[in-house]
């Protein structure tokens, strides 16, 4: 079992290191007190490997914050869970350009000023800063800078890779609504019109010869791939781990199969690509 526990200023980036721990497969409590921490580690532990990593996301919205999350710290460490403790900061002109763009007050603001709530709570959190694991100051940070940092610390080889979904449909039965890109490939002579392949599908090897033999097919096939190392190497930039690609032709049979196929199996090659193939349509004729 891990253990994180994601804690800092407010305006210094929780919500998105909670939401970036989420898309790499942890379990994120977001403000449970202090004292429930070592029950839900504990239900995590008892969960047969179906929860293995746990997050709990702290702010000071529990006023005996410090001392009993000190104390729940200490007390998972001694039981062997070994938590590691994320801090979060951000200088006194960042955190206020923040609280002033989404127009919120201060947790521990009260009836005074914006700065006298960032000062209040630099001072109640200094212990638990002193003894934090990783310390990330976000004021020069863009959130896909701060999501690479928190990857790196807390991501495994499995939950950084881009996970990519090659679909193959029939336009006669719709684009499919999921998709991030669209190619068709109905340029390529359409094996229905063999009598011999007409029954086949792309899966079929006189199908899939047939169809990668045509003029036009290898070089798409080279260019759309050097295509998508340039879109997937933006989107892992953007945070984003998942892709789906669709390839149509009309009924989605022969053409789109052949070349879904194929291209899963170009990209399946690329370090960090997980692929798989969902042909949509196949059978449905």
């Amino acid at each position: 079992m891990e253990v994180a526990v994601v804690t800092g200023l407010s305006g210094a980036g929780r919500s998105t290191a909670a939401k970036c721990l989420e898309d790499l497969g942890w379990f994120v409590v977001d403000n449970l007190p202090p004292e429930l921490i070592s029950t839900m580690v504990e239900l995590g532990a008892q969960s047969r490997g179906a929860i293995t990593k746990v997050a709990v996301v702290m702010d000071v919205r529990s006023r005996a914050f410090t001392d009993d999350l000190s104390s729940v710290i200490k007390g998972l460490d001694t039981r062997g869970y070994k938590p590691r403790v994320l801090f979060l900061e951000a200088t006194d002109a960042v955190l206020i350009r923040r609280f002033d763009q989404v127009r919120r007050g201060h947790p521990m603001q009260g009836d005074g000023r914006l700065v006298d709530g960032i000062a209040a709570e630099r001072g109640l959190l200094e212990p638990l800063r002193a003894e934090a694991d990783l310390l990330l100051d976000t004021s020069s940070l863009s959130v896909h800078d701060l999501r690479a940092k928190i990857e790196d610390a807390f991501g495994s080889e499995a939950s950084a890779q881009t996970r990519v979904t090659v679909l193959s449909f029939g336009y006669k039965y719709g684009l499919p609504m999921d998709s991030d890109l669209v190619m068709d490939v109905r340029f390529l002579p359409n094996p229905f019109w063999i009598p011999e392949l007409r029954d086949n599908s792309g899966l079929d090897t006189e199908v899939r010869n047939y169809v990668l033999g045509q003029e036009g097919a290898e070089d798409f096939l080279d260019r759309y791939h050097d295509l998508l190392r340039l879109i997937g190497a933006g989107y892992k930039r953007e945070g984003k781990r998942y892709l789906t690609l669709a390839i149509g032709c009309t009924g989605g049979k022969h053409r789109s199969v052949a070349i879904s196929e194929e291209l899963a199996n170009r990209l399946s090659k690329e370090d960090g690509t997980a692929v798989k193939v969902v042909h949509r349509d196949l059978g449905r004729e």
